[in-house]
């Protein structure tokens, strides 16, 4: 049985306790922000949604605000989950990932990532994304479209 703890870095299932990380669906006109892994070595050059492990004591939200911060030099805001949980590694780890938006005027860099590109519905398959967020691409693709 899997319950969330709210606010909470990590999921309880059964007795092993496994890490949180978080992903930002980032959202402009229509198009939806995607980043290029440089690593590890099996992940590089596939693409992904900003963010990461939610770190103790913090909630989900404050470690997408973090991760966006660090990853691409911006400030979002955080809105409603897309999907549900995604296991990764084989279990230890479970990705969340929620629609976001930009604050202010900067615009995000590859601070942490080989690229960046913004991608409308009828473009997400023109990358290679990552297993974990294949599941989310498939959610997302009607939200870009109402978006438009």
């Amino acid at each position: 049985m899997l319950i969330d703890l709210a606010g909470s870095s990590a999921v309880r299932s059964g007795r092993a306790r496994r890490q949180v990380v978080v992903g930002a669906a980032i959202v402009l006109d229509g198009r939806v922000l995607a980043c290029a892994r440089t690593h590890p070595p099996d992940a590089v050059g596939k693409w992904e949604f900003p963010g990461g492990k939610v770190e103790s004591g913090e909630t989900e939200t404050d470690a997408l605000i973090r991760e966006c911060r660090e990853e691409l030099g911006v400030s979002i805001t955080v809105g409603d989950r897309v999907g549900p949980d995604q296991p990764l590694g084989h279990g230890r780890s479970v990705l969340r990932v929620y629609l976001a938006g930009l604050l202010g005027p900067a615009q995000p860099a590859a601070l942490e990532h080989s690229a960046l590109r913004w991608l409308a519905a009828d473009e997400l398959d023109q990358v290679t994304w990552l297993p974990a967020d294949r599941p989310i691409v498939a959610e997302l693709r009607p939200l870009l479209h109402a978006a438009r």
